[in-house]
């Protein structure tokens, strides 16, 4: 597989397609840096239009701490839409790839992606390494979100193995979703955040330890029990039922929803729910869990009690995937797509379900004989709370070292 840089963001050009492009955008050009408290850039140098600018920042200066200059050379834009454009650039000193994340900055807000990103540490989470401010001469503001550099998505694997007319290997289904609903757990239960755009174009995947990585906290939000949300929010074939039915006390469960279906895509090759429109999106949805009851209605949105739908009956979920398909697998995909929110797993009663026993075998390996990457390095603050029988079946005997803030 070719490599391509940062997954597209909400309303990104999905790099693999017609439409990515190599030059840098002009509105990149006669950049000035502006300061900012937390972190103090120089100047931008290059006049911006093509690959090869330089970009130079300031770091460090707080606390006592020696200023350090920094220069990134941009190489290729990699995504572009409304918010900005993403693009891969090198670190002149270290030679590390990264990818900066420049977006439109309001200069009466501050930026809820950058607030959100400052809390994230994890191992299935890409990390922000710093940011920057630069002004155009139009005067407009743009964030710069300094970004590790991870190489594939989840979509464009899926995508290699659907021209290949094959399957994905089921340890790689198995890898990729338990890291997902890691990466899912962490940010639902130590940090608060829902992240509200779950879908392949999202989570990036190192094509040789295949580790994968939460991005694109674009439309992250902290969810206050009570205070309304927008309903028009996450990418359609992953958006639960809840928000088509136009909810705004919504909880984290949509995101498990969304992670739900990219488990059904990672096992079919191909999008569960593929609606043409939010209205074909439930019919899609109903085609398949069947009609929702009163009571389901009344869970996803209250308003929506009267609501008349075509009577339709569920389909056998073993009916929807083929016939070697793992028992495990089909059961854990029920579980998560349900339509009363509060029937679905949550993200960290996912991760021991028997679906995944396999990644806790002590022998397990990759295809190629590799070893799995960490899948069970949990810090104390991921298992705060956690039933003590949970913790067993979460962290195998063998893995428990690497656990040691483990209350066992």
């Amino acid at each position: 597989m070719a490599s391509v840089g940062l997954a597209p963001s909400s309303g990104l050009i999905d790099p693999g397609g017609n439409h990515a492009v190599d030059k840098l955008p002009e509105e990149m050009s006669e950049m000035k840096i502006r300061n900012d408290r937390e972190m103090e850039p120089a100047v931008v140098d290059g006049n911006g239009a093509e690959a090869g600018h330089i970009i130079l920042t300031t770091v460090g200066g707080r606390d006592g701490q020696p200023k350090q200059t920094i220069s990134y050379m941009a190489e290729r834009v990699v995504g572009q839409g409304s918010f900005g454009v993403v693009f891969q650039a090198k670190c002149v000193e270290t030679g590390e790839s990264v990818a900066i994340k420049k977006v439109l900055q309001d200069k009466r807000y501050k930026n809820r992606e950058l607030q959100t990103m400052r809390l994230l540490d994890h191992p299935n989470v890409v990390s922000l390494k710093h940011c920057f401010f630069s002004t155009t001469d139009k005067d407009e503001l743009y964030l710069n979100l300094v970004l590790e550099y991870v190489p594939e998505t989840v979509h464009r694997v899926i995508k290699h193995y659907d021209r290949l007319n094959q399957r994905m290997p089921i340890i790689y289904v198995k890898l990729y979703a338990y890291q997902i609903f890691r990466a899912l757990s962490y940010i639902h239960r130590c940090i608060g955040v829902c992240h509200r755009d779950i879908k392949p174009q999202n989570l990036l995947v190192n094509p040789h330890t295949h580790q994968v990585k939460l991005c694109d906290f674009g439309s992250a939000k902290m969810l206050v029990k009570g205070e309304p949300n927008i309903s028009y929010i996450c990418s359609r074939y992953y958006r639960a039922p809840e928000l088509i039915f136009g909810a705004t006390k919504y909880s984290t469960a949509i995101d498990v929803w969304s992670a739900g279906c990219v488990l059904a895509e990672l096992l079919l090759g191909e999008p569960l729910f593929p609606g043409k429109s939010a209205v074909d999106q439930l019919a899609e949805i109903i085609k398949i869990l069947g009609t929702p009851t009163r009571e389901e209605m009344k869970c996803m949105n209250p308003n929506y009690t009267k609501f008349k739908f075509p009577q339709m009956k569920a389909q056998p979920w073993h009916k929807i995937f083929h016939k070697r398909m793992p028992p495990e697998a089909v059961d854990l995909v029920s579980r998560l797509l349900q339509y009363s929110p509060n029937l679905r797993c949550s993200a960290l009663d996912t991760l021991t379900h028997k679906f995944f026993d396999e990644l806790r075998d002590p022998n397990a390996r990759l295809p190629n004989g590799r070893f799995l990457p960490p899948l069970f390095n949990f810090k104390s603050h991921e298992l705060k709370g956690v039933q003590p029988l949970t913790l067993l079946k979460l962290i195998p005997e063998h893995a428990r070292k690497q656990c040691p803030s483990l209350p066992l």
